[in-house]
């Protein structure tokens, strides 16, 4: 029985984490999880419940009674308590508030202590901002997804529009640029490529293209 490692895939938003996360897991028979769902999560608790969004310490009491958990499915199920959140949490106001949400630290602490707790037996692909620098920094295999703004804003603007969003090509560039800065900036875990990750521009990439390359770069990692 080949042993089952943890894969880290980090990089700014719309880099196609996600989807290539997605891809490899199925691959390999690993579990998915969606670290920027539980982000989301929050920001849609947030906003639904009219918990200030620049407030630390009421986001992080409305956290402590938030169960967060995945389902299975043709697409990952997203649940906050009973309610199913999956489609909601791709919404435009959670996406243009999620950064803010994700820059504290007592919500960023409390969910990677969940991360971690869910990739304690490995077999698991974990994408995000900080997996590889704070989540799983002993992950064996760590990747750095970097495209252009142009290419990620396209990206975005295709996939709102394929899911029935109204979506602005320029304003979703806006968007991005805004969302790096706060990601790269911010004080708590920011955006940064792990010493020992391999950087991947996938802007002249198929999705396909950059699924193959990491699962070839896992298999030779398992057989380490």
């Amino acid at each position: 029985m080949s042993k089952k490692i943890c894969i880290a895939i980090d990089g700014p938003a719309a880099a196609g984490k996600s989807t290539v996360a997605k891809i490899v897991a199925k691959e390999l028979h690993y579990i998915y999880i969606d670290t920027g769902a539980m982000y989301r999560a929050v920001t849609y608790a947030a906003v639904s419940q009219k918990v200030p969004l620049n407030d630390e310490a009421a986001l992080g009491k409305m956290l402590e009674e938030a169960s967060i958990r995945f389902e299975p499915g043709e697409v990952q199920q997203v649940f906050i308590g009973a309610e199913n959140v999956t489609e909601v949490i791709r919404s435009l106001e959670v996406t243009a508030n999620v950064s803010e949400v994700a820059a504290h630290p007592v919500v960023r602490e409390e969910l990677q202590k969940r991360q971690q707790v869910f990739a304690t037996e490995g077999g698991i692909v974990m994408d995000g901002r900080d997996i590889g620098t704070a989540v799983l920094p002993h992950a064996e295999l760590k990747i750095f997804l970097l495209a252009s703004v142009d290419e990620r804003a396209e990206r975005r603007y295709k996939e709102n529009v394929s899911k029935g969003f109204p979506s602005n090509l320029e304003q979703l560039k806006k968007e991005i640029e805004e969302r790096d800065h706060l990601d790269y900036t911010r004080e708590h875990s920011p955006l940064q490529k792990a010493d020992d990750a391999i950087e991947l521009d996938t802007t002249s990439m198929t999705i396909a293209e950059v699924a193959t390359m990491i699962h070839q770069l896992a298999e030779e990692k398992i057989a380490e």
